[in-house]
């Protein structure tokens, strides 16, 4: 069987070594689907994000709304989107930081949409 490779560059890809990788960062995104972690999570990052093991470098990533980062750490978009959905953050912003553009580019070149001014 032939090895797999990412087609895309710069585009992480998500296998089993990325799901692996990426356990705790998802377990602990999953969890957001309950409203008692949402407000968890709302009330002290820190301290939810500690519940679930995180590294360093996976909490910095959550805290910083690094969305690129959170998923070439393994985060799969799917269970990223529930940290999205907490503050709420628009999916388009998210789709922006995937593609490295500005959220107003993004808008603009992907969606056509017309720039304001």
């Amino acid at each position: 069987m032939p090895e797999k490779t990412a087609t895309i560059p710069d585009t992480p890809l998500f296998d089993r070594a990325g799901s692996i990788r990426g356990y705790r960062l998802n377990k602990m995104a999953m969890a957001l689907g309950q409203p008692e972690n949402r407000e968890a999570f709302k009330a002290d990052e820190d301290t939810y994000l500690a519940r679930f093991g995180l590294s360093d470098e996976e909490k910095a990533a959550v805290k910083s709304r690094n969305w690129h980062e959170m998923v070439r750490l393994g985060g799969n978009l799917f269970f990223i989107l529930k940290i999205a959905a907490v503050d709420p953050t628009p999916i388009t912003e998210i789709g922006a930081a995937q593609a490295g553009m500005s959220h107003e580019g993004f808008l603009y070149e992907r969606l056509g949409k017309k720039k304001n001014g």
